[in-house]
């Protein structure tokens, strides 16, 4: 019985494309814009004045909102026999991009501004034709793992932005 209704729960389709698809990318983004927001932070002035404040502090909350993320997005795809790369990929591609961005205007920020841009380019144009966008393929997936490497490069080489993320913005 509950296997049924797991498999009834991660098997949603909106307009035709599994729901799986179309939250990959964006989970992890709002997870790891919310471990750093002021808001949700009840300590946010000490630890962003903590001495391993910076990229240390960010990558472990994001490797910590992954931790969470990525297995729930392991079994849905299981379950709905979508492939893991079709999930993962784009998961770890967004989240890069939103260290990225992050590191030049905020971490809330750039995860408002991708989720809505995904929404926008992605979410609604498959909704309104029931079929998967080109970035929901497989074929897709190589652009997707560019992405992941080029985040990562950003994130890497501008290191030294993170340890002013909440002092500046």
């Amino acid at each position: 019985v509950y296997k049924r209704q797991l498999l009834d729960l991660a098997d949603i389709r909106l307009g035709g494309v599994s729901l799986v698809l179309l939250l990959a990318p964006v989970l992890p983004v709002l997870g790891v814009a919310a471990s750093w927001s002021r808001g949700l932070d009840p300590a946010y002035e000490l630890t962003t004045a903590a001495p391993r404040a910076g990229l240390h502090l960010v990558l472990r909350r994001t490797a910590a909102v992954l931790a969470v993320v990525v297995p729930a997005l392991l079994v849905c795809g299981w379950v709905t026999g979508v492939m893991v790369a079709q999930g993962l990929l784009p998961c770890l591609a967004f989240t890069s991009a939103t260290l990225a961005l992050g590191g030049v205007i905020g971490m809330t920020r750039a995860a408002l501004a991708l989720v809505g841009a995904w929404a926008a380019a992605v979410v609604a144009p498959a909704v309104a034709v029931s079929h998967a966008p080109l970035a929901l393929r497989p074929d897709g997936l190589p652009v997707w793992g560019l992405v992941l490497v080029l985040g990562a490069a950003v994130v890497t080489a501008r290191r030294g932005a993170y340890t002013v993320l909440g002092a500046r913005r």
